[in-house]
């Protein structure tokens, strides 16, 4: 019991600081994206590295979602910084955004469509 509730009031404090820190998550059209990002904004590929190499859009980097947490200094200290987020399909894109938010970060945007829209649309891509 005495577990339940202290996991409870852990879960309850992480939602509110994520309240307080304005962080949420937004999406961003691919259009808008093409027209011109927001001002230092990091594009943010959080498939395999395999699958970045294969094709991306231009200017993003890779940082795999499952290592988000543990590469958090190649995003730089800027916490306001515009972090355009995207995957495939979006599961791994939602993984991101999660513990981008949850370290701070509080302008976090997925890529509607994520890569698989970006690709069938026959938008840009770069690849390695």
């Amino acid at each position: 019991m005495k577990t339940r509730l202290a996991l409870l009031l852990l879960a309850t404090a992480w939602l509110l600081a994520c309240a307080e820190s304005g962080g949420e998550v937004t999406s961003i059209s691919p259009e808008t994206l093409l027209s011109g990002p927001p001002p230092n904004a990091l594009i943010l590929d959080v498939r395999t590295p395999d699958e970045y190499r294969g094709s991306h859009v231009p200017g993003a980097i890779n940082v795999p979602h499952d290592q988000i947490s543990e590469r958090l200094s190649e995003l730089g200290t800027d916490r306001d910084r515009p972090m355009i987020v995207y995957c495939e399909s979006g599961r791994r894109a939602g993984l991101a955004q999660s513990a981008l938010l949850e370290a701070g970060f509080s302008d976090v945007r997925h890529l509607e469509g994520d890569m698989r829209a970006w690709r069938e649309s026959g938008r840009p891509t770069a690849a390695l």
